[in-house]
């Protein structure tokens, strides 16, 4: 009996580990695969865009030189992890601002550093480390483009910051005639408030300048809770209490009744990490590998909350706030994107209106049968400058990590859950995220973003001819527009 039972777990543990291997082989033997430069697409692969021409200019010279004499349509990309055809257009000249991403100037009595828009968060934080200096606002990636980051205004888990114009003290854009000006609050903010948040139909932002912070240790707490509870203990325990670095809530599907807080404090306890930021040459296998499973099946979302989560948590964690800002978006590569991608959503509601917004986010995704990984709370204060604010009041987001398929039949059916939780986010006094795949009706779009005649008067005035655009603004542009090229 015993020689049994000893064969059968042998077998069961043998099985186990086939299906492991099955999971972790590919990512454990990527290779690279050949792409046409000419085809610019994002991170999603789902929006080949072919363009007329790229280049990748080094200089501000170069650039204007390239804009003046060029005719026709410039589109302009960054890292391209917006997931719509934000910075693509088809027949355009294309704009690759990577190669633009030195450092002009850094100063770090004043805790100040400017530089191009082509360089990379993580660039930023390899300088400024040693100096013990952080980002004080930027997405919970480092590997984005500033000017990228720019364009979207992004945000991250900053407690108390809001979105990253909060900390931009100026930019420097090149304009449809060739003209180079530096917009900040103050001058010409009538551009400084359209460029970030613009989506890079204003002009190309050429640099920024930007407020860092101190790098301190940060230790991890994780509060679980039924999600009923969270706008309460938000309120009471997060939302004004200057130890806290970053914060977000854990929604977990496919349930999306329960919440895991999970916030980092400022400390004097000794790191658990002792590396003060993620190695750049790390090899990312199981932690895609994980992503698959879970997505894979419903008992895996489940084990994860029930089981993998509290054994990560349960783990004491202090890491340097720039270890805790540097994570790669490598992580969450998958293996292939042929027949199923990942994306994501965003949906932001006045903090009062959490608990309405969030019961009906959970009946929507499961009425549609939304294979979703991970919904991600945080909160912002709100933005009063931006022409195409995002958070025109204090706000919590709802980001949705899923995945889907690619055929059209696939893409149908994620535009119609997303133009159901956009009617839902509107019908609670909120809006959604413009870097993402754009399945919004142009009336949703203007009922979201009511400044956009704003927007679109100020682009007509400084762009007549309609040069900067992209397939995403081809979308929700006026009519009289279209037609300028």
């Amino acid at each position: 009996m015993i020689k049994k039972l000893s064969i059968a777990m042998l077998a069961i543990v043998v099985v186990l580990l086939c299906w492991c291997l099955s999971y972790l082989l590919p990512y454990m033997t990527q290779s690279a695969v050949a792409t046409n430069p000419l085809v610019i697409n994002d991170i999603t692969q789902l929006n080949p865009i072919t363009v007329t021409k790229v280049i990748a200019p080094q200089t501000e010279a170069e650039l204007v030189q390239q804009l003046l004499n060029s005719s026709g349509a410039v589109s302009v990309g960054g890292g391209r992890y917006s997931q719509g055809g934000q910075t693509a257009l088809a027949d355009s000249l294309h704009i690759d601002m990577r190669s633009y991403n030195n450092i002009v100037n850094f100063s770090p009595d004043k805790k100040l550093i400017t530089v191009q828009a082509g360089i990379t968060w993580r660039a930023i934080q390899n300088h400024i480390d040693p100096y013990d200096l952080s980002v004080k606002i930027m997405q919970s990636y480092a590997d984005f483009t500033v000017g990228g980051s720019l364009s979207v205004n992004a945000h991250g888990r900053y407690i108390g910051e809001g979105p990253l114009i909060n900390s931009v003290q100026a930019i420097r854009l090149l304009l449809a005639d060739g003209n180079v000006i530096t917009a900040t609050p103050e001058n010409n903010s009538e551009l400084f408030y359209a460029a970030i948040g613009g989506y890079g139909a204003m002009g190309i932002i050429l640099e920024a300048s930007l407020q860092l912070t101190d790098n301190s240790r940060v230790q991890r707490q994780v509060t679980n809770m039924a999600a009923q509870d969270y706008h309460d203990f938000f309120q009471a325990q997060i939302r004004d209490n200057s130890q806290v670095v970053f914060h977000n809530a854990v929604l977990y599907p496919p349930h999306y009744n329960q919440i895991a807080a999970v916030s980092w404090l400022t400390t004097d306890s000794p790191v658990t990490v002792a590396s003060r930021l993620h190695s750049p040459d790390a090899r990312y296998w199981w932690q895609p590998a994980l992503t698959d499973f879970v997505a894979d099946y419903d008992f895996a979302k489940r084990l994860r909350q029930h089981w993998l989560d509290p054994v990560l948590y349960r783990q004491p964690a202090v890491h340097w706030r720039n270890y805790e800002a540097s994570y790669d978006v490598r992580e969450l590569e998958p293996a292939n994107r042929t027949k199923q991608t990942y994306g994501l959503r965003e949906y932001f509601v006045p903090v009062n209106n959490f608990d309405a917004f969030a019961t009906q986010l959970a009946a929507v995704l499961q009425q549609h049968k939304v294979n979703v990984l991970n919904v991600s709370v945080r909160h912002a204060l709100a933005d009063k400058g931006s022409l195409l604010a995002w958070a025109p009041e204090e706000t919590f987001a709802f980001v949705i990590y899923y995945r889907q398929g690619t055929d059209e039949h696939a893409r149908q059916h994620t535009d119609r859950w997303s133009q159901q939780l956009i009617e839902a986010v509107l019908a609670h006094g909120g809006t959604y995220y413009l870097p993402y795949q754009p399945s919004a009706t142009p009336a949703q779009f203007q009922q979201a973003y009511p400044r956009a005649p704003e927007f679109f008067q100020l682009k007509q005035q400084y762009d007549p001819q309609n040069r900067f655009s992209s397939q995403f603004w081809t979308k929700y542009q006026p009519p009289f527009m279209a037609d300028s090229i």
